[in-house]
């Protein structure tokens, strides 16, 4: 019996095995590289992140002229958006969380930026009061930011959400602390422990 069809050697088999795995592999993993997808919002991005950031996370809300880093752990986001809506956004979201809270960090450069050099400074800085009120707010130099910034991302992850405001020194940096275990808790349990 005559057989037309032909049979593909081994060797041609195990190359178009490991070119299919290869592909799957690589489509799963840029899958899982962290970028939203076309069908996802910024927002659903927000929140699937929140889930798994924890105490000693970061996430911030900058302005359009922040560097892109090379760290690997950080994450970036772009929403065509103002910084302070963004910011309020991210901020009523931490506060629905049942494991986080944010310790607020901006730029101490803010406060000296006149009018006259920065148009539209003020009213920044006022609508900013409004969406911090009650919160405490951390300040320091811009460049001592980046280096609390540069040692937390060698280790856990930073995401970092770029908006269309072109304000210099407005960004607001969100280091997330557990809201359900106080230092408080913690100084008693470091006692409690160097006391066995």
């Amino acid at each position: 019996m005559k057989r037309n069809a032909k049979v593909l050697p081994i060797s041609l088999w195990i190359i178009l095995f490991f070119g299919f795995t290869i592909m799957l592999t690589s489509c799963i993993l840029s899958n899982q590289s962290g970028l939203a997808t076309e069908k996802e919002t910024w927002q659903e991005v927000l929140e699937n992140d929140l889930n798994l950031l924890g105490h000693r996370n970061w996430i911030l809300v900058v302005d359009k002229a922040f560097p892109e880093q090379s760290s690997p752990g950080m994450k970036y986001l772009y929403v065509e958006q103002d910084l302070l809506p963004t910011l309020d956004y991210v901020l009523d979201a931490i506060d629905n969380s049942a494991h986080v809270k944010p310790i607020i960090y901006q730029d101490k450069e803010l406060s000296f930026i006149t009018e006259e050099q920065m148009p539209g400074i003020k009213a920044f800085r006022s609508t900013a009061d409004k969406t911090l009120k009650g919160q405490a707010v951390n300040t320091l130099l811009h460049d001592d930011v980046f280096k609390l910034l540069d040692e937390s991302s060698s280790l856990f992850r930073v995401l970092v959400i770029k908006t269309n405001c072109t304000l210099p020194y407005t960004s607001v940096f969100l280091q997330l602390d557990c809201s359900y275990w106080g230092p408080e808790n913690e100084k008693m349990l470091r006692e409690r422990m160097s006391e066995h």
